[in-house]
């Protein structure tokens, strides 16, 4: 599995599974069917505001999985028109063209509610529409001729089964368990926020670890070195 179970987020967070009669919302489910192969590991996913990344664990070997276009990073934005939703490279060269339904800064948007200051601020600088949703902040778009409204959530939740997808892609199997990167300041709302994200995309989030604690993993890793 990616990490090591031994290691351990400086925000400890409470057990977090997904039920076991849960199923993500066809908005965000896989093209996988059930009783493909499974994974046995679990991929490293580094969900960034603007772009990210996914990656394997095998032995001491990490390998960073290109997506389709042959990148290592994908671009963190979902875009929403009339005729379908895209993902990653499509929605940001979309965003031009379809500023006001191309939600991007998600990562800025969740465990945040909407007066927080942080918050107003973004929204200023927005193309999309952010609404008030009982004191929570939801995008609200127009998808498939209707306006439609998402939580950070879900939308996050759309970029990792993007993610997900590009490992799957790459391994010819079903991945059901992920290790998620947030920053080092993200508090228990925003980490629990991200676990969310996570089970909405179908993935069982074993660790959430902060992004520097990561890199040293990373270090580690390279000069072989096993603690």
């Amino acid at each position: 599995a990616f990490p090591p179970r031994n290691l351990s987020s400086s925000h400890p967070l409470q057990s977090f599974s997904t039920p076991d009669n849960f199923s993500p919302p066809s908005s965000v489910q896989t093209h996988f069917k059930m009783g493909d192969e499974v994974y046995d590991g679990a991929i490293g996913i580094d969900l960034g505001t603007t772009y990210s990344c996914v990656a394997t664990y095998e032995g001491t070997n990490v390998e960073i999985i290109a997506n389709e276009q042959g990148s290592f990073t994908t671009p963190s934005f979902v875009s929403f028109t009339d005729k379908e939703r895209l993902i990653g490279d499509a929605a940001k060269n979309n965003a031009a063209m379809n500023p006001k339904n191309t939600v991007f800064d998600a990562k800025r948007l969740i465990g945040r509610r909407y007066d927080d200051p942080t918050v107003k601020k973004d929204i200023e600088s927005w193309p999309f529409t952010i609404i008030d949703d009982a004191g929570q902040p939801k995008i609200q778009v127009e998808y498939l001729g209707e306006k439609k409204e998402f939580s950070a959530q879900e939308i996050s939740a759309m970029v990792l089964t993007k993610m997900k997808e590009i490992a799957e892609t790459k391994l010819g199997k079903k991945v059901e368990k992920a290790v998620i990167t947030v920053p080092a300041y993200f508090n228990d709302n925003q980490r629990q926020a991200t676990k969310d994200a996570g089970a909405i995309s179908g993935l069982n989030v074993l660790r959430i670890i902060n992004e520097p604690t990561a890199a040293a993993i990373a270090y580690g890793l390279g000069s072989g070195k096993s603690e």
